[in-house]
């Protein structure tokens, strides 16, 4: 087994990044958890409002991307509980997350929501490098 010795700013180096990338999870989580929830809860009809493409999708497709949402950003946080086996969900949850959001950017972008579309934007600006840098 080989050991490194990481010089004090090193050291202070990988201690920020790894504090800006739990910071990232947490955002990454909140959003989709509220996401999820929203699309768990609210009525179709006020979704439309929100959202164009809840109108051309079925109920049970919302309600059921509401809780893939939810398990996904819950697996973000999955390295709390054990990094051994919560790495793994998180970068699957990173990855899924990911394609999830380039996905709704072109939707939002199709269907004009301006809004929107720099929302997903900005999800993947934050979710990218999550997974980029935990997967070493």
């Amino acid at each position: 087994m080989t050991s490194t010795t990481l010089t004090p700013r090193s050291r202070a180096k990988a201690d920020y990044l790894n504090l800006t990338l739990w910071t990232l999870q947490g955002w990454i989580a909140m959003f989709f958890i509220a996401a999820g929830y929203a699309k768990l809860t609210e009525s179709m009809e006020n979704l439309t409002v929100l959202m164009n493409w809840p109108a051309m999708a079925s109920a049970s497709f919302v309600r059921g991307l509401g809780v893939a949402e939810i398990v996904l950003a819950l697996m973000v946080l999955a390295p709390l509980v054990s990094w051994r086996f919560g790495r793994p969900l998180l970068l699957t949850a990173a990855a899924g997350l990911l394609a999830l959001e380039t996905v709704m950017l072109g939707v939002h972008a199709f269907s004009l929501d301006v809004g929107l579309a720099l929302t997903n934007l900005l999800l993947i600006a934050i979710t990218a490098p999550v997974l980029w840098f935990r997967r070493h």
